[in-house]
């Protein structure tokens, strides 16, 4: 595959990237920064040289020419050196850091404060559909996922299969983030099946025969490996009893699909159905992820059990947001959107199907999933043009 083009434009100043394993920063930034003086902590060597001695980061920057730009790769590996950053920022010679990382971990057992606010903080997801273009495929996406490492491989089921055994062995292994490597691997199990649903940490722990102590602990490492996400329950000017437990994302559907065990009593639809809310989602995350303004990303659920996928909330507009892995629009599917409405008249209600027509039904807006995908893009302020 050719090199493909991404949304991200980076800023001027100094900044955090942050993104899990594979979504092709390091690539993206060699070819932004082909002059940038690279320090790749990846490397045992290098890594040793600057752990033994993070001061020596002064000695390598201040040779440099003003306005020169330090990539430091995997920065999470030596969080001591962000006080050396935060002193050379500091002596305003116009140098740049761009610092990089797949995991937030030790940043914050470190008790890190990412530099004061001196470095912006921005984020490289997988690919955006629109960043594919006319190689985006659906179906492809829904089963290998979006992840730029994977996408781009010639054997891609292959390496999507050992994706989660790499992050086992080098992040939650190496970095002794857990006792028990086998309970946690259980425990990825588990909580695929927790994929765009409720968390319910009791039923979780019970499955593991892990302790919920435990549980809430490993929910916190995926989170902080940037390989999961939660949204809330929307109750702003809550006129209905709701629901309070979040909703779960694994980052990529097709990690989620790698992750989740297939068994006889599977329903194909099932699984299908629960990546395709995932691929949007992570769609969502991600354009908000690099919006200025801030944005609720929440989902609705009524204790009655009425609900909406997902709520976008914002200074550029309100969205409600149903997903339905389906060419046909029932009434049923509508209900749940049709009543959020009747609460909050002042938001756009979309059903995403996976027929190839724009319909509008009952005042709501009827929108194939691909044409959706495609049409999302950070550098636009809305996430929808209806």
């Amino acid at each position: 595959m050719n090199w493909i083009t991404r949304f991200f434009k980076p800023p001027k100043q100094s900044y955090f990237l942050f993104g899990p394993r594979g979504t092709g920063k390091s690539t993206w930034l060699k070819m932004e920064y082909p002059k940038a003086l690279w320090i790749d902590l990846l490397n045992l060597e290098v890594l040793r040289f600057y752990l033994a001695g993070p001061e020596r980061l002064r000695e390598v920057v201040q040779p440099l020419p003003n306005g020169s730009t330090i990539v430091i790769d995997e920065v999470q590996k030596a969080p001591d050196l962000l006080s050396e950053v935060h002193w050379l920022i500091e002596q305003q010679k116009g140098w740049q850091f761009v610092l990089t990382g797949s995991s937030s971990r030790k940043l914050k057992r470190a008790g890190v404060d990412l530099l004061a606010g001196r470095a912006l903080l921005k984020h490289m997801s997988p690919f955006f559909a629109g960043e594919l273009k006319d190689r985006f495929d659906l179906k492809k996406a829904l089963e290998i996922g979006m992840v730029p490492l994977i996408v781009q491989s010639e054997t891609p089921e292959d390496v999507l299969q050992t994706y989660a055994g790499i992050y086992l062995k080098e992040e939650v292994y190496a970095e002794s983030l857990v006792r028990k490597i086998d309970d946690f691997a259980r425990f990825l199990e588990v909580i695929s099946f927790s994929h765009a649903s409720q968390i319910n940490l009791s039923n979780i722990a019970r499955e593991c025969e892990i302790s919920r102590k435990t549980i809430e602990n490993y929910l916190q490492i995926l989170h902080d490996l940037l390989l999961s996400f939660t949204i809330p329950c929307f109750t702003n000017r809550a006129q209905r009893a709701l629901s309070h437990h979040p909703k779960l994302y694994i980052f990529d559907a097709g990690v989620f699909r790698s992750l989740r065990p297939r068994s006889l009593k599977d329903q194909g639809s099932e699984i299908q159905g629960s990546a395709l809310e995932g691929l949007v989602a992570q769609h969502i995350n991600a354009w908000i992820q690099n919006q200025t303004s801030n944005y609720q990303f929440c989902f609705w659920r009524t204790r009655s059990g009425l609900e909406v996928d997902f709520i976008i909330f914002g200074p550029g507009g309100f969205w409600a947001i149903e997903v339905k892995n389906s060419a046909k629009i029932h009434p049923q599917d509508l209900r749940g959107l049709s009543e959020f409405k009747k609460d909050y008249p002042e938001c756009t209600p979309i059903l995403l199907h996976r027929g190839v027509n724009r319909l509008i039904k009952n005042e709501i807006y009827c929108i194939p999933c691909e044409e959706f995908l495609l049409q999302i893009n950070p550098e636009k302020k809305e996430l929808l043009t209806t």
